[in-house]
């Protein structure tokens, strides 16, 4: 809608935090641009940003604004998504922030899932820890935030939190590949692929191995778990991973997966969450019920 060509471009000001990058995005001359929020800014009688020697930031009065922009143009899109339905056509957007282990399988089956029904509704998928997947919802660029461990800003509203035993990823001929279920003594004893600090597997693992007087020390880090996967399958290298980041059989061509003792150390959390009193379009709220009912379905509720 073209009465909404400033909330626009003041949004993609605010996001890019200069001028002149929200201008290449928005593919307008800088000078426009400016001229533009010059000219809300004399409307308004304050200024919306803070003008800085590189780039620029929202004044005070600037964040009231961008959350009223934001609201404005969530219930548009909303109202896009509610004309669409009375066509019986189902369109429009759905931006999910989420941790990465539920790119390889949960997340693409629930997307598939929803397009066979709904086409016409595009994603966009971000990977975010939590901190940055909690930001995404306050700036209105994710619609909801599947994340790992507690969502801890109050602006969140958390629609569902389940239960993620952790699960030891070793090579089928391992030596520990033949037991049901492993302790982190056990894994220790054999070199370790881990998720980087502060990513949550690594968090809980590093928090049960001190109440035992245990010290982690990782003979490979990386913020790939798809890379550590591949580290485990080639030796006696052990990695870790929470159960949505699994196959449904638990096991691979080239690795099997045990699962850790809880009493040694406990299931992680993973949240299901959007922004506190936030409407979302249908399309993406559509979507977050699916989520809702699959987690429900699928794992244990916390």
């Amino acid at each position: 809608m073209r009465h909404l060509l400033i909330y626009r471009f003041v949004d993609e000001v605010a996001k890019a935090g200069s001028i002149r990058k929200a201008a290449e995005s928005l593919a307008i001359t800088p000078s426009a641009l400016n001229r533009r929020i010059l000219a809300l800014e004399e409307e308004l009688g304050v200024p919306i940003f803070d003008r800085l020697p590189r780039g620029v930031r929202l004044s005070t009065a600037g964040e009231l604004l961008i959350h009223h922009i934001r609201n404005q143009m969530s219930d548009v899109e909303r109202l896009k998504s509610q004309i669409a339905d009375l066509s019986g056509v189902r369109r429009g957007s759905v931006a999910i922030a989420c941790s990465q282990a539920l790119l390889p399988y949960f997340l693409p089956h629930q997307i598939e899932r929803y397009r066979a029904e709904h086409s016409g509704v595009t994603f966009s998928v971000s990977v975010r820890d939590r901190e940055a997947a909690e930001q995404a919802l306050l700036d209105y660029s994710a619609d909801v935030a599947v994340i790992f461990e507690p969502v801890r800003l109050a602006d969140c509203q958390t629609l569902l939190v389940v239960k993620q035993p952790i699960y030891a990823i070793l090579s089928r001929k391992h030596p520990l590949a033949s037991q049901e279920s492993l302790n982190l003594a056990d894994c220790l004893e054999y070199p370790l692929a881990l998720p980087n600090l502060p990513y949550g597997v690594r968090t809980l693992m590093e928090m049960a191995a001190a109440r035992r007087n245990l010290r982690l020390r990782p003979a490979i880090q990386s913020d790939s778990f798809e890379f550590l996967r591949h580290m485990a399958a080639g030796g006696q290298t052990i990695s870790f991973q929470i159960e949505i980041g699994l196959p449904p059989q638990k096991n691979l061509a080239d690795v099997v997966c045990r699962r850790m003792d809880e009493r040694e150390l406990p299931a992680a959390r993973l949240h299901l969450a959007q922004l506190k009193g936030r409407s979302l379009p249908v399309a993406a709220a559509r979507f977050a019920d699916q989520l809702l009912s699959s987690f429900t379905t699928a794992y244990e509720a916390i």
